[in-house]
């Protein structure tokens, strides 16, 4: 079972970024996907919520509005579309399910 992120990096406020995760070893159809971040200094929070079907979405209040969570089963990948990026923003960005995580993305957005 393998979750691996790309997509992060450095962007201004106001921009966008695209993070992507890529799952592989299970069936990434049935199950649950989520997005966390963890800022330098603070403990990880839940960002967003997406279940298998993509039908029931949740967000976190600090980013609904400016983000979108999407999932596509047949390539086995979830997305996080960031706009209008905000200082506060930056973090290590983890696509998660279950108990199971990725190793990260940095995301630095700059004022």
């Amino acid at each position: 079972v393998q979750l691996v992120e790309s997509g992060g990096g450095l962007a201004q406020a106001g921009e966008s970024l695209e993070l992507s995760c890529a799952a592989s070893g299970f069936l990434f159809s049935l199950f649950p996907m989520n997005w966390h971040r963890q800022a330098p200094g603070k403990e990880r929070e839940w960002v967003a919520s997406i279940d298998s079907t993509g039908r029931i979405i949740k967000y976190a209040d600090s980013v609904k509005g400016r983000f979108t969570i999407s999932r596509h089963n047949l390539k086995k990948t979830l997305s996080l579309q960031m706009n209008s990026l905000k200082p506060e923003d930056t973090a290590v960005y983890y696509c998660n399910t279950r108990d199971t995580w990725g190793q990260g993305t940095q995301v630095t957005v700059s004022s």
